[in-house]
């Protein structure tokens, strides 16, 4: 039992993987309570489950595998990470458990595999049992087939994919296990419960008896669509309506709803196996069918005919075929033939499908021929042929062919062709039968109806009336105006009768007028045809379903024309109702309208109308223009009242006044009354005589306008045209052309006949008067806007000059978009806005002009020796016929689409194996698509596609000339034929890697243009996944930029779908690059306002669609500001519905936006930076960053600028052509200052455009985009905006590109632009670009960007370099050795520059050069000799220029990404800035102080007497509203919203150049140091800090203190507040311990260099300074990184004994420091990196030997070294030589030799001799010092003086001494020894005395303080730290400094009784309770408690806290004390130059 028991202690999951069944039991049974317990279903516990889950269901014992699969089931269900244990767990389930013999297992197995299609894994399941289908055991089989009955059952056939099923079917069907075959009958029912009949042809060819037996089941079956009973987790919602309908009784037409959505329509014909056929037909074929015998022709035909039964063919070439069918059917003269070829062509349509259609164009016109034939047989077999091969291609594409037919003489032909338009009608909707189809076919069949043979009438009867009832009313109506009513009721009759037929056929159909063909007219088609019907019109079901609504306002029923225009056609010109009746308005007679005319007008008017004088005639008029004004619009009797201004004298009118009146009035009835064409006819003649006439001329275009608005233009203009030219008057002429050319501008351009016009302007032209032929080119200009290029085609006969002209004309038309319609809208529109009439007549443009141009029939030139030529063997021939077919089209300019056996012959030279003949064919194919215009469509199949193909060929430039072919062809096509059917799938399948990149190229640039594409395109996307994973890498690459704009038009959802048959690998991969497209894809462009695509679609070329948008609603009519002339093809307009989507598309989705360039161009989206800056973080989209800009940044960019700049500009800024980006530039600078804000909110996109401009190569652009950035920055900096990241590094690095470019000008614009950068963004980061910069190749950008350094370094000290001074420098003198002069000299003057910043440390910096470099420099720096103050001139100059800089660092980011910046930051920061500036006089208001002192008065000046006023209120305290310092604090109030940028920020200042902005920064520090709980916020700034600190110390000691004009105190000052702040830093040895060793290194040197400065001791409080510099310098000892300290030493030992420069006093002090550091040594050895250590002494030693050393002037360096040695030796013993690793050669190494020595000696006997040692160094050293001969009594004094322990009792006798003997000369002692051992003498000396006379206090007068010693003790032999010397510190006791601190107190004015909070500072003297010093920190905060009391004073004065605004980051001290200290300077300098004046 003990066995057993072990388990159960084990884990579930140990459980569940035991060997032993019963604990496998217990471990299922827990899991599946475990498993149901879990309520989250993202738990982490699941995951530990995905492995075991399958072990669940496979266990091989029954018992334990019945627990698993409960189990497991209840995993499924509920864990997250179900998913991915699909395909193991299923095939599990379907091997081990579908074959068990317990019926609950096979229950549980189908309930799992159910279970995971509800989560969303249908297809893997699904994959794994059609696999169990092929299992041998017949149990598996079963269960497969009846869990895919269930799943099929519960959750549909939207879900579960049938095709894979019913391919299966046919073999289960005949499987020898009966169980198998009932099973597989019932999964049949359920299918056909599915999909009905589309079941029926794939089960054809089962056993009959099985067949009929199904029969039987089918029947059975209940009609109602079945429903989806259960619903996958992302179907919630409509499980949610399914369960309320169950709830409420399965309401009906929920149910009906839901039947639409759940049931999708399935096509049999997609369930079928394609058969190959080509293959299979007869050997002989082609020759039989060529046969003179027909049996043999027949024979030949019943071949092809058995063959294209097979419902569903295989894609393939069947040119060759087609070809000699469509032979048969239009010469041959046997009958019986013809039917059968007819039938064979069905067949073949039927099989093909879509893939027929590019046959079709060449059958339809022979079909239609043979229509001639009488034989009923014949004509049925004719029509079922035509009527398969339309449903293969569009209405469209064969709409030339019907139309040609259409005037044949044979009427049998023009009934069939009518009868087959009416049956194609039915195929159509609304949005696939648009005007410009119906226009021709309507004007087409009008004149049938008209015909005599009354079987042609009722075919075109039939035709109408079907196109009625599809297209509606409104868009029948137009055409059908003169059509007599008898004729009217006739056609809306045979719509009623179409309506019935649909009625019967197709039940609800009738509602939406979506036409499936009649069964009974369609016999053959009924299976395949239906169904392929239902497949169209499903797939068409979005448009069709708002059909009604949108397009016809429900199908009007019976009733007037007027009404249902006036009601049902929402969108019909409102007045077309009533205009019918008014164009046949009666002619009345004069006398009718005399008496009408009476009725309204008073009778003295009618009297006066003849009357001789004309002022009666004028008071008649006036009465007349009363009454008129006075009628309503219903009672005016217009052609009665124009009949009367027409009566004599009528337009005769002598006088000019009674005239204006009478054209005045014409113009008020035109207005106000309901105006018909007869009454326009009357006084349209008049009104064109009186024109031109100078006084009455602008009266008479106002009538015109009026009537041009009842009217409408295009009848007005007609007229009007036609009445001017049949007149002489040459000024009637031009004014009627300037009237229409203003008319065109108010109205539009739709319904004008161009044609007309055209013949009129030719009159024109051909004018002698010179006003006629520039009106009319003033017109063809104005028609230009709307036309667009083709209309420069009907002129290119004229004469050259002439053609200049209109060539400037159109010139000066381009890029100017036409106007919006102003009138003519209102009235005609019924205030629908719909998209009806006006938009289709828009398009109806495009078309027009194309349609007019003179089309030349080639067909007849195409000769068969021609083609024979194009195909012979000898290429020279071939190429010969080429040329012909060249010179053919080139005569003939615009074709007729017939071009015969053309197609197949260029066809063939496609694939030449010569390629020059290939791109000769390529050539010609775009001049053909040039020349045929849009007709080119019917083409595309048959030769478009082919020359895809080429795109796959190897050479390059064969590529380019396809792609631009098919781009030629696009362009007139538009894109809808080439993505309609499986040609481009079918082409992406080819392995090529040349074809598919390009193809894949050219579709990422169309797809993005589209506002909608044909469903094939999902057949693409297989391939396009294999691109992604091609072995070729532009492939893939060419693949993911095309994935995203595929997913646009798919959607996410289908092409995550699709990636379902992919490897498990490839598919996680593809799914992952479908997530990245899914972020960065684009929105659909938004069809222009209103217009829909037909609109877009409606004219080609797409400059036609200027014009297509409605009068009415398109605010204007643009597409792109400037057709792009090279684009404009002169081929002719698509007049199809969404033709030309092609290029232009998507430049004009808001046509209002468009044309309003009156808005912002910029527009805010809130957050919608951040939101871009979130999306490059997180990589959604592409991160700026290339070496020259891809496709894929400047899409990107574009859709981010979508949203947020006016789509004006953005057309103008991504156009093609340079000068538009000068537009868009000139644009953006004019709206700079007015749109502040709303360029910050772009700037990112704005810089981001303006780094595309660098790329160009045009320099005006890159000029213009320069001059743009200087206006910008210049206005950012005012705005105090502050650069983001973001932003800088997606701009600054293009902008540094281009300062190395050759042109001087661009070269100066970039500095000017890179220093005005520095305003608006850290100078310290602008360094780093300029640094990679300098990196560049070009030598020239190499120059300027070092230069721009030096300037950089110059204006802002060294803290700008980056990352530190020292590797900057080295990078810069790297350059030194260039190939270049230039870049040599600009890194020479660089460095020089900053040698004149930062003095000789420049040398250390820069590290080691070569010597021919480091000469170089030397050279160079002697030469420029230093100039005295040069660098902080410079400063002084650059200030009011630069000075804005820390204050752009400080000036709180506008619009950026730190909005949440505490508000009192950034009142800090902007106040910092202020104060400032508010130092820096400008420039130009400067006294110039030096000059004028040093001035000495060669011109004398009389100065007036200047007042003495009295300046001493001038130093009575100012009330300051807030002092300075405080405002600071806030910056850490909020220390950790944004600290390391606030931190990063005033530690920047600290190094400022100002002595104030570097106090005010040090203050705000300290205060953060001084706060515990704050001070851990300086944590990761220690360095940055420090070497902040030692650059401003070096600044002190360069320039400052070099200053004669700086007040002294303030250096004191600033010199304090260092010091403070690092005492401050140091006792906190957390913060200590992050210095490193370099910036301790830099450290330790600023402050010895200050303790030896001898400037600073002569100040007043300069003893005090180096006094707490000596404390300072002891707690960095003491309290930094141990190892680091003691590196940094060794290190500036070495540099300083090196250096030649530096002086002894300086390596003593380091070296006294080292020795500190060894009596530390004990304490700390175990926490130093003695291999460092080791390290930097083995350098030391290499680089100074003992040779070496020994010569040194002193022996303190071996000394110092060796008991640095002996200490460590002593502490480690013999482990020191273990740790020697980091020397490589150790045993070269001196030092290992020298440990090894000391090791053999006793520890401590080397301890005594070390001492000893140290004391005869010490003693000898001294002995040395005092060469000269003096008595041994002094020789023996100094001794003792200078030996450790006898130091005071020296110095005591020495005193004795000098007091006995007062002349006695110690100068010869001193004289050779250091400064520090004399002034260590003299100090000792006058301590003594003190001491002696009892003076404790501290004379403040004396600079020299008598404590020196005890904190700084130099002498020869002892350093800082005097422990090694004199450790008597006790003599001075602690009421010194009590004393001394007490003084100090007093001095700052505190109070002595407040004891500060501080801790004490101890000595450094003695660790134990050593006295106090005061430190410069306790000065520092004296000042700052001093202004904290001050300011708290004027507090209680309630002073306006408005006033506040100047306190910044002020000065320590309070600025009333600095203002007294400059005035107090000033007074004594103007005292100076008044008494020098004088």
């Amino acid at each position: 039992m003990g066995d057993d028991s072990e388990w159960i202690k084990l884990s579930i999951d140990q459980k569940c993987e035991h060997k032993l069944w019963k604990a496998r039991v217990n471990g299922y049974e827990e899991a599946l309570k475990l498993f149901q317990k879990i309520e989250d279903e993202k738990s982490p516990e699941w995951s530990k489950y995905l492995g075991l889950i399958k072990k669940f269901v496979t266990d091989s014992n029954a018992v334990a595998q019945l627990k698993g699969l409960e189990a497991a089931l209840a995993y499924v269900e509920n864990a997250h990470v179900a998913g991915k244990t699909t395909g193991e767990v299923i095939s599990g389930v379907v091997n081990k458990v579908f074959n068990q013999p317990k019926a609950r297992a096979k229950e549980l197995g189908i309930d799992i595999c159910l279970m995971y299609i509800e989560i969303e894994k249908g297809e893997p399941v699904q994959e794994e049992l059609l696999k169990g289908l092929d299992n041998k055991n017949p149990k598996i089989i079963v269960a497969c087939i009846e869990t895919l009955r269930k799943a099929l059952s519960e959750f549909g056939s939207k879900i579960i994919s049938l095709k894979p099923i019913i391919k299966v079917l046919p073999k289960l069907f005949e499987s020898r296990e009966k169980a198998v075959r009932d099973e597989a009958k019932l999964l049949a029912v359920e299918i056909y419960r599915w999909i009905r009949d589309a079941l029926r042809p794939p089960l054809q060819n089962i056993n009959s008896v099985q067949l009929k037996e199904l029969e039987e089941e089918w029947v059975k079956l209940p009609p109602a669509a079945p429903k989806q009973t259960r619903f996958l987790r992302s179907q919630q919602e409509l499980k949610a309506k399914f369960e309320q309908q169950q709830a409420a009784g399965g309401d009906a037409d929920g149910g009906g709803d839901d039947g639409d959505e759940v049931v999708p329509q399935v096509d049999a014909y997609e369930l079928l196996e394609a058969v190959e056929i080509l293959s299979k037909l007869p050997k002989d074929f082609y020759d039989k069918i060529e046969a003179k015998k027909w049996q043999e022709r027949k024979e030949a035909l019943e071949a092809v005919e058995m063959l294209v039964k097979n419902p569903k063919l295989e894609a393939g070439d069947y040119a060759d075929m087609v070809k000699v069918l469509k032979k048969v059917v239009g010469k041959d003269t046997n009958v019986m033939l013809v039917a059968l070829a007819a039938k064979c062509l069905a067949g073949l349509a039927t099989g093909l499908r879509k893939k027929f259609g590019q046959y079709a164009g060449q059958v339809v016109p022979t079909i239609l021929e043979k229509f001639k034939e009488k034989k009923p047989q014949v004509v049925q077999a004719l029509q079922e042929a035509i009527d398969a091969i339309f449903l293969t291609t569009t209405l469209q594409n064969i709409s030339e062919d019907i139309l040609a037919v259409m005037d044949n003489k044979n009427p049998t032909i023009k009934q069939q062709t009518s009868l087959f338009i009416a049956r194609s009608f039915r195929h159509c909707t609304p949005s696939s039968l648009p005007k410009s189809l119906l226009k021709p076919f309507c004007a087409a069949l009008l004149k049938h109806i008209n015909d005599s043979a009354p079987e042609v009438r009722d075919a075109a009867f039939e035709a109408l009336g079907t196109a009625l009832k599809v297209a509606g009313e409104k868009a029948v109506n137009p055409f059908l105006a003169d059509v007599d009513k008898l004729k009217l009721d006739r056609i809306k009759e045979c719509a009623e009768k179409v309506e019935l037929a649909y009625g019967k056929n197709t039940g609800g159909a009738a509602d939406k007028k979506e036409c499936r063909p009649a069964a009974g007219k369609t016999p053959v088609l009924s299976g395949a045809a239906g169904d392929k019907d239902t497949k169209d019109t499903s797939a068409k079901s979005g448009p069709l379903k708002k059909a009604p609504a949108a397009k016809s306002g429900g199908p009007p029923k019976k009733g007037k024309t007027a009404a249902a225009a006036g009601a049902g056609g929402a969108g019909t010109k409102g007045k077309k109702g009533s205009e019918t009746k008014e164009i046949f308005e009666p002619e009345l007679s004069i006398e009718v309208c005399e008496e009408r005319a009476s009725a309204v007008l008073p009778a003295s008017c009618i009297q006066q109308l003849d009357s001789g004088n004309w002022k009666e005639r004028l008071a008649c008029m006036e009465e007349f223009q009363k009454a008129v004004e006075l009628m309503e619009r219903s009672e005016m009797p217009c052609q009665a009242l124009v009949r009367m201004l027409a009566k004599k004298p009528g337009w005769k009118e002598t006088n000019f006044q009674v005239m204006q009146m009478k054209l005045h009035i014409v113009a008020l009835i035109a207005q106000k009354g309901n105006f018909s064409k007869t009454s326009a006819q009357i006084v349209l003649d008049g009104l064109v005589d009186k024109i031109g006439d100078v006084k009455c001329g602008s009266n008479a275009k106002e009538a015109m306008t009026a009537i041009a608005e009842a009217c409408l233009l295009p009848w007005t203009a007609e007229q009007v045209m036609s009445m001017a030219f049949s007149q002489k008057n040459p000024k009637n002429q031009s004014e009627t052309l300037n009237w229409l050319s203003n008319a065109i501008k108010e109205f539009g351009f739709s319904g004008l006949n161009v044609k007309a016009f055209i013949s009129n302007v030719k009159t024109a032209l051909a004018a002698t008067n010179p006003a006629v032929r520039t009106a009319a080119i003033t017109l063809l200009g104005v028609m230009y806007l709307y036309v667009g290029p083709p209309l420069r085609m009907f002129f290119e006969d004229e004469k050259p000059a002439l053609l200049s002209q209109i060539d400037a004309e159109f010139e000066k038309m381009q890029g100017q978009t036409a106007p919006a319609p102003t009138r003519g809208t209102s009235r005609h529109s019924g205030g629908s806005g719909d998209d009806g009439e006006e938009r289709d007549e828009q398009e109806d443009i495009g078309n027009d002009v194309v349609d007019l141009l003179p089309r030349t029939e080639i067909s007849d030139k195409i000769t068969a020796e021609l083609v024979s030529k194009i195909g012979d063997k000898n290429w020279k021939i071939r190429k010969e016929g080429l040329d012909e077919v060249t010179s053919i089209i080139n005569d003939a300019k615009f074709i007729q689409p017939n071009i015969g056996e053309l197609s197949a012959a260029l066809k063939c030279r496609l694939n030449d194996s010569n390629k020059i003949l290939v791109q000769q064919t390529l050539s010609i194919l775009q001049q053909l698509a040039m020349a045929m215009g849009p007709n080119i469509r019917q083409h595309v199949k048959n030769l478009g596609v082919p020359i895809i193909t080429v795109l796959g060929d190897s050479k390059n430039n064969v590529r380019a000339a396809a792609l631009a072919t098919v781009n030629a062809w696009t362009e007139q096509t538009g894109m809808k034929e080439w993505l309609e059917g499986e040609d481009l799938s079918e082409e992406l399948k080819k392995e090529n890697p040349f074809l598919r990149q390009e193809l894949l190229g050219w579709l990422a640039d169309k797809l993005p243009t589209l506002r909608s594409v044909p469903s094939d395109l999902l057949l693409c996307v297989p391939h396009l996944y294999s691109c992604l994973e091609d072995r070729n890498g532009d492939v893939r690459k060419k693949a993911q930029d095309a994935l995203p704009f595929f997913m646009m038009h798919l959607g996410f959802e289908k092409m995550a779908k699709a990636t379902g048959k992919l490897k498990p690998t490839s598919k996680d991969q593809v799914l992952a690059m479908l997530e990245k497209a899914k972020a960065i894809m684009p929105a659909k462009p938004a069809a222009p306002v209103k217009a829909s695509s037909r609109v877009v679609g409606g004219a080609a070329p797409a400059k036609f669609q200027t014009a297509s948008a409605p009068a009415e609603d398109s605010g204007s009519s643009t597409m792109e500001p400037k057709p792009d002339p090279k684009k404009a093809k002169a081929g002719g307009a698509a007049s199809k519905a969404k033709g030309a989507q092609g290029k232009k598309v998507p430049s004009k989705p808001n046509l209002k936006e468009d044309d309003d360039k009156s808005g912002p161009i910029f527009i805010i989206v809130p957050n919608g930076k951040e939101q871009r800056m979130k999306d490059e973080k997180g990589l959604k989209v592409l991160k700026w960053n290339f070496t020259t800009p891809r496709d894929e940044y400047i899409e990107q960019l574009k859709t981010q600028m979508s949203s947020c700049v006016a789509r004006w500009v953005q057309d103008e800024m991504f156009h093609t052509d340079f000068q538009h980006h000068n537009k868009a530039l000139a644009a953006m600078v004019e709206h700079l200052e007015s749109e502040k804000d709303g360029v910050i909110s772009c700037l990112d996109l704005i810089l981001k455009w303006l780094t595309l401009r660098f790329f160009d190569t045009n320099t005006s652009v890159l000029m213009k985009a320069l001059e743009y950035l200087k206006l910008l920055f210049t206005l950012l900096s005012q705005e105090e905006y502050h650069l983001t990241e973001n932003e800088a590094s997606s701009f600054i690095p293009y902008l540094i590109l281009k300062v190395g470019e050759p042109k001087d000008v661009v070269r100066k614009d970039v500095r000017a632009i890179l220093n005005r950068m520095c305003l608006i963004y850290p100078a310290s980061k602008m360094f780093t670009f300029i640094m990679e910069g300098t990196k560049s190749k070009n030598s020239k950008q190499r120059a300027e960007c070092l230069e721009e350094l030096g300037c950089l370094v110059e204006s802002y000290g060294m803290n700008v370099c980056q990352p530190t001074p020292g590797k900057a420098l080295k990078e810069m003198a790297i350059h030194i050795g260039d190939r270049d002069n230039t870049v040599r000299n600009a890194a020479l003057n660089t460095i020089v520059t900053v040698y004149n910043v930062h003095g000789d440390q420049v040398f250390k910096l820069i590290g080691n050069l070569s010597e021919k470099d480091m000469s170089m420099l030397e050279e160079r720096i002697k030469r420029a000799a230093k100039r005295p103050a040069a660098a902080p001139a410079r400063q002084a100059e650059e200030k009011p220029q630069r000075a804005p800089s820390t204050n752009a660092n400080a000036s709180v980011l506008r619009k950026g990404p730190a909005e949440d910046m505490s508000s009192k930051l950034n009142q800090a920061r902007n106040t910092s800035g202020h104060s400032e500036i508010t130092h820096t006089v400008p420039r130009e208001f400067q006294l110039d102080l030096d000059e004028i002192e040093n001035d000495n008065g060669t011109v004398r000046c009389e100065m007036p007497a200047l007042v003495q006023h009295k300046l001493d209120d001038i130093f009575e305290p100012v009330l300051i509203p807030e002092p300075k310092i405080r405002a600071v604090s806030p910056h850490f109030d909020d220390m950790h919203s944004n600290t390391a940028s606030t931190i990063n920020f005033v530690i920047s200042q600290v190094a400022s150049g100002d002595i104030n902005t570097s106090i005010q920064a040090l203050a705000q520090i300290d205060e953060v140091l001084r706060q515990e709980d704050k001070a851990e916020a300086m944590s990761g700034h220690i360095d940055q800090f420090l070497i902040a600190t030692f650059m401003q110390l070096r600044l002190i000691y360069n320039t400052h203190m070099a200053d004669e004009k700086l007040d002294k105190d303030e250096i004191v000052k600033l010199y304090s507040c260092i010091i403070g702040n690092m005492i401050s830093l140091f006792q906190m040895e957390s913060l200590a311990r992050e210095a490193s060793t370099g910036v301790l290194k830099d450290l330790m040197h600023g402050l010895i260099t200050l303790m030896l400065d001898s400037r600073v001791e002569d100040l007043e409080e300069g003893q005090q300074v180096i006094r707490s510099v000596n404390l300072l310098v002891v707690k960095v000892l003491e309290k930094s990184d141990q190892t680091n300290i003691l590196s940094a030493l060794l290190v500036l030992l070495q540099d300083s004994l090196l250096a030649t420069a530096s002086s002894p006093k300086f390596s003593e002090l380091v070296m006294k420091c080292l020795w500190r550091m060894v009596r530390l040594l004990p304490e700390t050895i175990n926490s130093i990196n003695l291999d460092r250590i080791l390290l930097d002494i083995h350098i030391f030693m290499k680089v100074f030997p003992k040779e070496k050393l020994k010569q040194c002037k002193s022996e303190f360096p071996i000394r110092t070294l060796k008991t640095l040695l002996h200490t460590l030796c002593k502490l480690k013993g013999p482990k020191i030589l273990d740790h020697l690793t980091m020397i490589e050669n150790k045993n070269e190494s001196e030092l290992e030799a020298h440990l090894c020595r000391v090791m053999k000696h006793s520890m401590d006997q080397i301890g005594s001799k070390t001492d000893k040692e140290t004391e005869k160094g010490a003693s000898r050293i001294d002995e040395k010092s005092s060469k000269a001969k003096v008595n041994d009594f002094l020789a023996e004094i100094f001794k003792k003086i200078g030996s450790k322990e006898n130091t005071k009792e020296g110095l005591a006798e020495l005193y004795e001494y000098k007091k006995k003997y007062s002349d006695a000369d110690i100068e010869p002692f001193l004289k050779n020894s250091s400064q520090f051992f004399q002034s260590y003498v003299e100090r000792g000396l006058r301590h003594i005395e003190m001491e002696k006379e009892g003076k404790g206090r501290i004379p403040s007068s004396t600079g020299i303080s008598p404590q020196t010693e005890l904190t700084c003790v130099p002498s020869s032999t002892n350093t800082v730290s005097s422990s090694i010397g004199n450790t008597n510190g006790e003599e001075v006791g602690p009421s010194v400094y009590l004393e001394r601190l007490k003084i100090l107190r007093q001095r700052c004015g505190l109070d002595n009784a407040k004891q500060e909070d501080r801790p004490p500072l101890t000595s450094l003297l003695s660790k134990p309770a050593a006295p106090t010093v005061a430190s410069s920190t306790d000065m520092l905060h004296s000042k700052l408690s001093q202004l904290r009391e001050s300011r708290e004073h004027y507090q209680h004065l309630d002073l306006d806290s408005n006033q506040t605004h100047s306190s910044g980051i002020g000065t320590t001290t309070s600025s009333s004390s600095s203002t007294a200290a400059n005035i107090d300077d000033l007074k004594k300098r103007l005292e100076r130059i008044k008494s020098s004046r004088k």
